[in-house]
């Protein structure tokens, strides 16, 4: 399964906020932040926008797994760091409408953004 099921997406839609929970590359220990998150329907991504500089992106780079919490559930996930600039820029364009003009999508000429340099897919974690 390579989606996760519409009950989650649909908490991913309406939560403004959650507890995203990912583990210390250098600890192992488990560590918390409260972030913003997205999808489209089909896809969660979360980004940090301050970039690679905070911890919990860092994490997911050495360890990509952890949880979030989403309308009183744990949901367990995988994560794929985005690399490509294109869908990069496509989950930064996902923010807009939930969050307002805060987050701004770079344009094709343009470098990433520090957020689109930190941007990730969430996948349902196996098991």
């Amino acid at each position: 399964m390579n989606e996760f099921p519409s009950d989650v997406l649909d908490a991913v839609a309406k939560e403004k906020e959650v507890h995203l929970t990912t583990y210390g590359r250098k600890t192992g220990e488990e560590s918390s932040v409260t972030i913003w998150i997205v999808t489209d329907g089909k896809k969660v991504y979360i980004r940090s926008g301050q970039g690679m500089k905070r911890h919990w992106p860092k994490n997911l780079l050495k360890r990509p797994e952890g949880t979030v919490q989403l309308d009183g559930n744990v949901v367990r996930f995988n994560s794929r760091h985005i690399t490509d600039p294109v869908e990069a820029r496509y989950s930064s364009k996902l923010y807009g409408p939930k969050y307002g003009d805060f987050v701004k999508p770079s344009n094709e000429s343009d470098p990433l953004t520090q957020g689109e340099q930190a941007a990730f897919e969430l996948l349902p974690a196996e098991g």
